[in-house]
């Protein structure tokens, strides 16, 4: 790939910028909290997850499925607010590649699995447009990674090859399908290697072709 023809950076978000939304670190303190069953819990989240990330139920539908489908001595608004407290910001990552941005010149697009209302949420909470160039967000596109599909409609939407492309996310998985699609892609481990790539990225891109813009 030639540097000079770097385009666009593609995110992912939980893992990289914020915590997850939902992850089972989050469910396991949501069972002890509220007194779940937290096996029967996650056999019923494994179920319907999924269907609620694409966007064909709604968090409310899901907590009819994987909570309320018994009686609760606690109210759904109660749940859903521990479950938004459950996304924080991971330390040093968001707050510097929000500076970054401003003088970096590549477009910034999310790719990211995220069930609708935790993603509003996040976007909201965390002032992710001031990062985020757009996002292909799961629920608003009807797929998510590792679909190839998802990473095919972020390159057509933001008319780039996948030699223009760079791709970060936690999940070595998702790296590596990325890569499949010929995309230059990097497992994200740390703040630290994370930043050094991105910055080789931007003095490459200075040194073949002047400030990029």
């Amino acid at each position: 790939m030639q540097i000079s023809d770097l385009k666009i950076l593609f995110f992912d978000i939980g893992g990289v910028l914020l915590s997850n939304g939902w992850g089972h670190e989050s469910r396991i303190l949501a069972a002890e909290k509220f007194g779940l069953n937290y096996k029967e819990m996650d056999q019923l989240h494994n179920f319907i997850f999924n269907v609620y990330e694409i966007g064909s139920v709604n968090l409310d539908q899901y907590l009819d499925t994987v909570i309320f489908n018994h009686p609760r001595d606690f109210v759904r608004e109660d749940f859903k607010e521990f479950m938004y407290s459950q996304s924080v910001e991971l330390p040093g990552m968001l707050a510097w590649l929000k500076e970054w941005k401003k003088d970096c010149g590549f477009r910034i697009i999310s790719i990211n699995n995220e069930g609708k209302e935790l993603n509003d949420y996040r976007v909201q909470k965390f002032k992710l447009h001031t990062c985020f160039d757009a996002f292909i967000s799961s629920c608003e596109v009807g797929m998510r990674k590792p679909d190839p599909s998802i990473f095919k409609l972020a390159m057509g939407i933001a008319q780039a090859t996948p030699s223009q492309c760079v791709y970060f996310d936690d999940r070595i998985m998702f790296a590596n399908m990325a890569k499949t699609l010929g995309l230059r892609a990097f497992q994200h481990t740390s703040f630290e290697s994370t930043r050094e790539i991105l910055e080789d990225l931007k003095k490459e891109q200075f040194d073949r072709v002047g400030p990029v813009g």
